[in-house]
């Protein structure tokens, strides 16, 4: 009973749970890969490593905000439609059509990403790893591995949109949870028998494999109208779509700059070991950021069925519910990890050399925090079907970009997190004033006299 009254009051329901489930999941993860890394990679490898990830990154480059629309525009059209006890879909048969032309579309684009990723990005990584070779790593192999086997996770991209657009999220979330534990037991066992950089390759084979079950096993009814045409009324892809699409699109491709840039900056101006310690502190900063977000990514399909009813007022108090305990949980974690850390620095525990040091840490985290604001009204804003903020996105973007280059060049990590909490600080007030005006003016709120 104790546990029933404290999850209701956080907002905890088997949706959320599930994808907290994954989210501790990955941090547990992330914190005993941290450790095989420490222990069974070199500095060198480990700035690899995490480079390897950032360059795959560049999938933003054929997603073009695809994804997030597919969710969006699946959840105004499921507000009309359920599955029966076999997952088969039921109801309206005019949304029903209308999601399998979204569906169909959006097949063939990943389909298409998929085979112009593997080779631009596959020779892109060549290129940049062989300006800086590191003699005693070995790493051709497993990154043209690695660059396939995303290649085919890319191609099932649209499905898990699909499936959470229509509010199948929390059998999504349980897979997500379930693709954490497999994906942790694969790398930390690979990194013990001695794998190396292949472990990178062994990540996303497990999480692929998983994904695989999902839709073509466990799915394969939900499915099976979208493997032939419709005959009934069509998602207009250029009215309905492409007007919001692009917009992704252009933000998803500088978005890059902003959570990709750091580890190739550090390992070209750098060396591959302080790449290794910004990937490492990174990707702890990364997992408080996706726990805290399982809160609003999960409502995404009530949001937009509440908007198709012009639910406005139920919408706005679950948005702003959900908000206030993603910025609660994502502060109090903030400031947990960096005592930690200086708790541990202090202590002069060997694991502190092999990530940021106090004052870049902070800095980060801080913008972190700064960033879940920001994240929050974009998931409001994009329920809608609507991208008000492609200036801002773009603007964000590129002034991080620019500063972690400039003053990562000269100042290291700490150089590059000051840049980037400087400008998400003046993005989220540009973003906030966005949010204000567009909720009144798309609610039609009568402004207070």
């Amino acid at each position: 009973m104790i546990i029933t009254a404290v999850c209701g009051r956080l907002g905890i329901d088997r949706s959320v749970g599930f994808l907290l489930g994954a989210r501790f999941g990955q941090i547990g993860f992330y914190a005993a890969a941290m450790v095989m890394i420490v222990r069974y990679m070199s500095p060198a490898e480990q700035g690899y490593y995490y480079t390897f990830f950032s360059l795959i990154s560049l999938q933003a480059f054929v997603d073009l905000g695809l994804a997030i629309v597919i969710v969006s525009s699946s959840s105004h059209e499921w507000a009309f439609l359920a599955t029966d006890d076999k997952r088969r879909i039921t109801g309206d048969p005019k949304a029903l059509s209308r999601l399998v032309s979204l569906g169909r579309v959006a097949l063939k684009w990943f389909g298409t990403a998929m085979l112009l990723f593997v080779p631009v990005v596959g020779f892109v990584g060549w290129i940049f790893f062989n300006r800086s070779p590191v003699p005693e790593v070995a790493w051709q192999q497993p990154w043209l591995v690695l660059v396939l086997l995303t290649g085919i996770s890319i191609s099932m991209i649209p499905f898990n949109a699909i499936l959470e657009g229509c509010n199948q999220v929390e059998k999504v979330n349980r897979t997500r949870f379930e693709q954490t534990l497999m994906e942790g037991a694969a790398v930390c066992l690979g990194l013990f028998l001695g794998a190396g950089l292949w472990v990178a390759a062994i990540a996303v084979a497990a999480r692929l494999t998983r994904n695989l079950i999902l839709v073509f096993i466990e799915y394969r009814h939900f499915f099976k109208n979208f493997w032939r045409p419709t005959t009934g009324p069509m998602v207009d892809w250029f009215g309905e779509i492409w007007p919001m699409q692009w917009r992704l699109g252009v933000s998803g491709l500088v978005t890059y700059f902003l959570n990709s840039l750091y580890n190739p900056v550090m390992f070209y101006y750098h060396g591959a070991d302080v790449a290794g310690r910004m990937g490492i502190t990174l990707q702890m900063v990364t997992g408080l950021s996706i726990v805290a977000m399982s809160w609003i990514s999960t409502k995404v399909p009530r949001f937009g069925s509440l908007i198709s009813h012009q639910n406005y007022d139920e919408l706005d108090e679950l948005w702003r519910r959900v908000s206030t305990i993603s910025l609660f949980m994502i502060a109090t974690g903030a400031l947990s990890l960096w005592l930690a850390l200086l708790f541990a620095t202090r202590l002069g525990l060997p694991f502190t050399d092999r990530v940021l040091g106090l004052l870049p840490t902070g800095l980060f985290l801080l913008a972190a925090v700064v960033a879940q604001f920001v994240q929050c009204l974009v998931y409001y804003l994009r329920a809608h079907k609507r991208e008000p903020i492609m200036i801002a996105s773009v603007s964000i973007c590129l002034g991080t970009g620019l500063l972690v280059w400039l003053l990562g060049h000269r100042w290291g990590p700490a150089g590059a997190a000051a840049g980037y909490l400087l400008v998400i600080g003046v993005g989220a007030k540009w973003i906030w004033n966005i949010w204000r005006r567009c909720r009144i003016e798309w609610h039609e709120i009568k402004p207070t006299p």
